[in-house]
């Protein structure tokens, strides 16, 4: 089972070359959407390439609780298994 650490890592890892060169540098702390400016498409990309990394499935009813990285690294780490 990943930790949070390796999960916050690895969205980092697929958020950079989604975000303009413009944008501040990716922390954990940003909004997907109002810091990153990040789209519902590149969003919904990101969610895919973590279900495919994690083997897991994750519940489109979250979304609307997840705007930050911090946040959706902690709802993979709870999809996982290894709260």
């Amino acid at each position: 089972m990943p930790t949070t650490e390796e999960i916050l890592l690895q969205i980092l890892d697929i958020v950079k070359p989604m975000i303009a060169e413009d944008a501040p540098p990716a922390d954990a702390d940003m909004d997907l959407v109002n810091d990153l400016g990040l789209d519902s498409v590149k969003v919904m990309e990101i969610l895919e390439i973590l279900e495919d990394s994690f083997d897991i499935s994750i519940p489109i009813n979250i979304l609307p609780g997840i705007s930050t990285i911090d946040e959706l690294a902690a709802e993979i780490q709870n999809l996982t298994g290894n709260e």
